[in-house]
This record gives C-alpha cells, structure tokens and sequence, in this order.
C-alpha cells in the first residue's frame, strides 16, 4: 500500500502510517530498528532497494530523506515536505516514508526525522553518498547509535580515509570495511592452521579501491609486520600474499568470485569469495550495534604507513653511521695516497729536542771507534 503526501508535516505522516497498518490488517508494530538513509533523488531507488532486501532479515521503519535542490531564491525562501507512504509488500517486512524537502526545512531534516523515529529503538544513519565530514557532529547523525558511510563512494577514496580517521567516533562504520570481512575470516582460519611467524605481507586490489587499504592496514596493525600494496587491474581485491617462516600463505581471487587458498606444504583449495551487493553489506552492519573497535584500530594505523618497514627510523640511523665510518675511511686512504685531507690526519713531527737525543748515542760509538782504529794498526804491523 502506498500513500502520498503533499505538503506535508510529522503528524500527518505518522497518521498515514497508522492508517495503512489497519488497511493491511497488521495494527502491531514490530520493527526492530529506525534506519535513516540520507541521499539524493539519483541513488534513492538503489539505496532504498538495498534497505527493503536487508529488511527481511531486521524488520525496520526506513525513512529516506531526500534533499530536493531549489534552484530559485523564491523556491529558497520557502519551505514544504513531500512525503510517500509504504507499507505492506511496498515496503519489504516493515514500513518505509520517503521524505523530500525542500527550501529552509532541507537545513533542519534533524526536526523533521525526530518525530518519525520508532520509540526505544536503536537508530541508524547510512549515507550512499555525500557523507559528511564527521558524521557524528552531523544533526542527524547525533540521532543514531550506528553512522554508517562508503568511501568506496567517495571522489577520492584514499583521502576519504584519513579524513574518517581523524573524525573517527565510536559507532562510525564503512561499507568499504564491511567488504573485507570474509578476507579477514579467511585469512585469519589460514593462520590457524599453521605454527609460524608473518615476516612480510603483500594486498593486490584495485588501485583507489579503500577496501585494498583498509586490509592491508588490518594486517599491519595486527601482525606488526611491513605490508607493501601493489595495484592491479580488478575487480576489487585480487590477492594477498604472507610470507612466513614455513612459507608462503597465498590467497588469490583473480575473477571476483572464486579464490585460491594457497598454504606451504598442503594441496591449494578453492573457496567461494564472491564480491556481494549492497543489501548484504547494510545487512551485516545491522546486525551489531556496538562500537567496532577492530575498524577503529585499523583506520587509525594510517594509509601512509604502509610500504614502510617497522625499524625504517632505526636503518635509517645505521645507514647514516655506515656512511660517516666510510668517509672517514675513504679520508684516511686519500691522506695516504697523497695530500693530509686536513692538519688532523698529517703526520705530527718530532720535537728538536728528542731528534737530537735519538742521535747522541749514534755519535759516542763512532767517536770510540775512531779511538780505537789506529791500536788495531798498530799491533798489525
């Protein structure tokens, strides 16, 4: 059943609401969640799909605000609420109001989803595109437990995720995170199932696909080892490498569906890792509600970090030791081949007075053995 609205407010709607509930025979309430999605009219249909697929695993009251763009002053000044009603088969297991404001009211959609939200519900707020730039201070995203954004979206994703670190605050989330969860279970179960130490990991993705980065900053906070990230050509992730003290741990997807698990000394199998759709991911996001501290610590590790080793500050000092033993090596060796390189490395001269010292012996014993000389002809003859 769908219902629409036309200059419209709160109470009308939620009466809508009500009303359509008895015409379909179900007056219960029995949605789990208040998911707030916030888009533009071009990606609503595929956000709101994605919203009523997911419903049928977390029964759900989905509003999506659209914020309509005026393109006159007299549109700018002032203000209306367009809303549209569906419940019933129209709105998957729960109940959705698609919301499109225009003018003033576009600055306070926070008083507008308010009176909407299901009472002692948990909330949340999934942006497709155009995320804030802290989500948390954003009026609605003051409003939900769980914030949920998509670098993947972003104009450029790397950038993005350092901007998410540093507006990082509990209950923030990313789909490009929600991607990597079979990597990490997989790659995780692959370290089970072996007795050995990670030296050195290698990621292979798409080159501005924030997933890559995210798993690569996962295994580098968590093992503590250098990880380096090469790009290829797709789809998404297409590898990662370990290398450990018994081997090689390979793990490759090169079609986007089917991956190769590769482990030293046992036959290669074959895994199912298929890249999933939009209702998965927002399915698994609200499935928990709590902080994810495993997101925070990996976000928080930083893009730039990766491709250097651990000890780069401590090499990099050795380095310079090496190099100032070498010139002065190198100094030393010119000093012998030719010219002193400086009055420090000549040869320092005796003083006269121990010259003159060395050579009195050298005079007595000639002086005696003149004495000497003319006895020895003497007795001769």
């Amino acid at each position: 059943m769908k219902i629409d609205l036309t200059d419209t407010t709160a109470g009308e709607i939620n009466k809508a609401l009500v009303q359509g509930r008895r015409a379909i025979g179900t007056p219960a309430v029995g949605m789990v969640l208040t998911l707030v999605i916030v888009t533009d009219e071009e990606n609503a249909y595929d956000a709101l799909k994605a919203a009523n697929d997911a419903s049928r695993e977390h029964p759900s009251r989905t509003l999506v605000v659209i914020k309509r763009i005026s393109r006159t002053p007299r549109d700018r000044t002032s203000s209306r609420l367009d809303a549209e009603v569906r419940v019933g088969a129209e709105a998957g297991t729960g109940e959705t109001v698609v919301l499109r404001l225009y003018g003033e009211v576009v600055g306070h959609a926070d008083s507008v989803v308010l009176p909407l939200l299901l009472p002692d519900a948990p909330v949340v707020v999934w942006w497709p595109v155009n995320a804030p730039p802290d989500p948390a201070k954003d009026p609605l995203g003051a409003l939900a437990q769980r914030r949920v954004t998509d670098t993947y979206a972003a104009e450029e994703p790397v950038r993005e995720l350092t901007a998410r670190a540093d507006a990082y605050t509990p209950g923030d989330t990313d789909l490009s995170w929600t991607r990597i969860t079979p990597w990490r279970s997989m790659l995780a179960a692959a370290l089970d199932q072996v007795d050995c130490r990670v030296q050195a990991v290698e990621v292979e993705g798409e080159e501005f696909n924030p997933s890559c980065e995210l798993l690569a900053m996962w295994l580098a906070d968590r093992l503590d080892v250098p990880v380096r990230r090469s790009p290829s050509a797709g789809p998404g992730l297409t590898g990662v490498r370990m290398d450990t003290t018994c081997g090689p741990i390979t793990l490759d997807r090169a079609d986007g569906s089917l991956a190769t698990l590769s482990i030293e000394g046992q036959p290669a199998r074959a895994v199912a890792l298929k890249r999933r759709d939009t209702a998965e991911l927002i399915a698994e996001e609200l499935r928990r509600l709590d902080p994810d501290d495993t997101y925070a610590s990996a976000l928080r590790y930083g893009v730039d970090r990766l491709n250097t080793a651990p000890d780069q500050g401590a090499s990099s000092s050795a380095e310079s030791e090496a190099g100032a033993a070498s010139a002065s090596s190198s100094a030393s060796a010119g000093a012998g081949a030719g010219e002193p390189s400086s009055a420090a490395d000549a040869p320092v001269a005796e003083p006269e007075p121990a010259q003159e010292a060395a050579k009195a012996p050298a005079k007595k014993a000639t002086a005696r053995a003149a004495k000497k000389a003319p006895s020895r002809k003497a007795s001769a003859k």
